[in-house]
């Protein structure tokens, strides 16, 4: 839905809100046509009902509404004196219609200076699940998200049961565009294992403005552009609807920005022609053939891990053939040791072959029908030298540039062009070859203005990492945040007594230096909190008694 739809929508949801409770509006001594007006008459129901005007807020926050439309049925039946356990319930299951019934057909009996404690303990509690509720969904949903490290392709970078925060703020708050959803839950609901939105309606894009733009480097936490399909475009060349933000949450960093040119030799990334440096705390792997002197540590995975801080595993290729020949996952760092501690003689990292074979005279031919060799490397293009650790300069675009599109191109920017920047529900633009003619929807398209920034991410853990040189481009509309903090980390293989890892909880993720644990810091001001709280309450004791 555009925003002249959901203006129209708006437009009905206040004709039958004035419709339900303009009776309502007379009987508490305002006038009828307040019950019509556009947020006015919410403002005027928070003073019928002896709540704050900011409440009226609330109401328009996506997802937080849900909640407050129960609050706020229950409430005006309440201020009228329907309090009983059957208002409540029929006012909920009604989705609020049983107003209609109570303002037309009931007496209004309008309760001035109502009370807003709970007349029971049960409904004590309900009323602190239920605005816990919304204060947790406010700040998961616009200002700080909790996320766990699922996979190793950030390894070591962040580990494999790192619990972050990540924040919204940073780059703005992403208003959230699937507004029928169950709160502070992703795309299922925990346990039932059911789906927890609805895929319509939809809102445009929107986002807060942030105080800082995404950098190379960046961590950057994002939805999977190409959830709900695998990694490459599936047989019929089709790619299936799922909301932006219902997406899976993805985890990498930032190796490129929009308006980069990014070009790969041997693994190494190399932006605009210059290498990329790394920050001090990224601590990138690769896969390296080793020869090794002791076989017996293949077995030993708990002393690889203690001493080198190997933790994948380490598989012997070509056993028949040199059987002292071994491949493992391992930070330059550990490499360096295992040489020094005579563990292994010699270590080359993994450089993979090319895609497919190509041959160069027929790279700029313009019969392209004669080249159908796809790689498994994005953008599938046989013509293209890319792989994992190898590719050729290609531009990262930016909002507002316009390139000029041709056969030899339109391989990285179809997806952009048909799904990113003209989806709408299950419709997306087409991009067909006619020739060596490149046509949008049946028209020639020669070039193109690209209307969002556009990033590459990968995973520092370079060799076990799907990231975008499987997938490609990462929109912005795609962004999460940004995860600044580890709270808590937890190995899943060691035993429950010994898997938490105390040295990297209450960590910063960004930062010069290494990371530093402000665990202590945070049990002594959390220590301190509890003391003052009860010197407070023997205080305040103390005085009721005197």
């Amino acid at each position: 839905m555009n925003w002249t739809e959901w203006l129209i929508v708006f437009i009905l949801i206040q004709l039958i809100h004035g419709l339900g409770t303009w009776k309502m509006y007379v009987a508490a001594g305002f006038k009828a046509w307040q019950a019509f007006v556009p947020v006015y008459n919410a403002v005027t129901l928070m003073k019928i009902m002896n709540r704050p005007w900011w409440w009226t807020i609330l109401l328009f926050l996506p997802v937080v509404n849900l909640l407050m439309f129960i609050v706020i049925w229950v409430d005006t039946l309440r201020s009228f004196g329907y309090n009983k356990a059957i208002d409540t319930t029929l006012g909920v299951v009604t989705f609020g219609f049983y107003i209609y019934y109570i303002n037309y057909t009931q007496p209004l009996n309008y309760i001035h200076d109502r009370s807003l404690d709970p007349r029971t303990s049960a409904g004590e509690w309900t009323n602190s699940i239920l605005f816990a509720v919304i204060a947790a969904t406010i700040v998961h949903t616009y200002v700080m998200q909790p996320f766990i490290i699922p996979t190793s392709s950030l390894e070591k970078t962040l580990l494999t049961g790192d619990f972050l925060f990540v924040s919204k703020f940073h780059y703005g708050a992403r208003l959230p565009m699937t507004p029928i959803a169950a709160p502070m839950v992703h795309d299922t609901i925990p346990v039932l294992g059911v789906k927890s939105y609805l895929a319509r309606p939809q809102l445009p894009y929107t986002r807060i403005p942030g105080f800082q733009k995404i950098e190379r480097n960046d961590i950057v936490v994002f939805n999977y552009p190409t959830d709900t399909i695998n990694s490459y475009p599936n047989d019929d060349g089709k790619y299936h609807y799922k909301p932006i933000d219902k997406k899976s949450n993805y985890v990498k960093r930032c190796v490129a920005i929009a308006g980069d040119t990014m070009s790969m030799k041997d693994g190494v990334i190399y932006i605009n022609g210059e290498e990329l440096i790394l920050p001090e705390r990224a601590r990138p792997q690769h896969i390296y053939s080793v020869i090794t002197t002791r076989l017996d540590l293949m077995a030993d995975q708990a002393y690889m891990i203690e001493k080198y801080d190997i933790t994948e595993n380490i598989y012997q290729p070509d056993r028949d053939v040199n059987p002292n020949k071994l491949q493992l996952t391992a930070t330059d760092k550990a490499i360096e040791q295992l040489t020094k501690d005579g563990i292994i003689t010699s270590a080359e990292m993994r450089n993979q072959e090319l895609a497919t074979p190509y041959r160069k005279d027929l790279r700029d031919r313009n019969d392209i029908s004669t080249i159908y060799n796809k790689p498994n490397a994005f953008p599938y293009d046989g013509r293209l030298s890319n792989n994992n650790d190898d590719r050729d300069p290609f531009l990262i675009p930016a909002e507002g540039m316009t390139v000029d599109i041709d056969y030899k191109n339109i391989s990285y920017f179809e997806r952009i062009i048909e799904v990113y920047e003209g989806s709408e529900m299950n419709i997306f633009n087409d991009i067909t070859l006619k020739g060596n003619k490149v046509l949008l929807n049946g028209q020639p398209l020669t070039s193109y203005t690209f209307k969002q920034d556009y990033y590459w991410l990968m995973g520092d853990n370079r060799d076990n990492s799907l990231d975008s040189r499987f997938w490609g481009y990462v929109p912005f509309n795609h962004v999460v945040g940004k995860p600044v903090f580890v709270w808590m980390s937890y190995d899943g293989n060691k035993s429950f007594t010994s898997a938490f890892r105390f040295e990297r909880m209450f960590t910063t993720v960004n930062g010069s230096g290494q990371p530093t644990s402000y665990l202590v810091y945070f049990l002594v001001i959390l220590g301190g909190y509890f003391v003052v709280k009860k010197i407070m309450s023997n205080k305040k004791k103390n005085q009721e008694n005197s």
